[in-house]
């Protein structure tokens, strides 16, 4: 079983841009979203992707994950079949201390946000907090990309 263990955060400076390494245009839809799953449509640069993910665990660390590449066209095509609200944002990579920070800077509705994410091989793994991190926030649902297509950060 794939699993994708990750921590999310805030950001309290936007030092992170002098370190960031590579910028890619993202759009993301979702197919479905109920209780215990979701299905998500992407569109990275010239690749398309189509993802299952199932329910965070409590602390909001671990979940499910089983993604697969698919031909951009395709893409474009699901993304007319996803539920109202597609997610537009630039994710930069940001090397740190052994680490890539994925720092995702959001358009439209939700305007304003930018996050950052790491990815870990175990829940209890450390790593270095580099100074540009601010508030985490895992396991806060209104940071979900799901819910920000249904409740986008303009609106808080």
């Amino acid at each position: 079983m794939a699993l994708e263990i990750e921590r999310k955060f805030l950001l309290a400076s936007d030092a992170w841009k002098a370190a960031a390494t590579d910028a890619t245009r993202i759009a993301q839809g979702y197919i479905g979203t109920v209780p215990g799953r979701t299905v998500r449509v992407r569109i990275r640069g010239d690749k398309g992707y189509l993802t299952i993910k199932g329910n965070s665990s409590a602390d909001g660390l671990v979940r499910y994950e089983w993604e697969k590449e698919i031909p951009v066209k395709e893409a474009e095509e699901l993304m007319l079949l996803c539920e109202k609200g597609i997610i537009d944002k630039t994710r930069y990579l940001v090397p740190f201390e052994g680490h890539t920070f994925e720092v995702d800077e959001f358009y439209g509705d939700n305007e304003g946000l930018v996050m950052a994410e790491v990815e870990l091989s175990s829940p209890d793994e450390a790593f270095e907090k580099p100074s540009w991190l601010g508030a985490e926030v895992t396991g806060d649902p209104r940071y979900y990309n799901k819910m920000l297509t249904k409740h986008p950060f303009r609106e808080w």
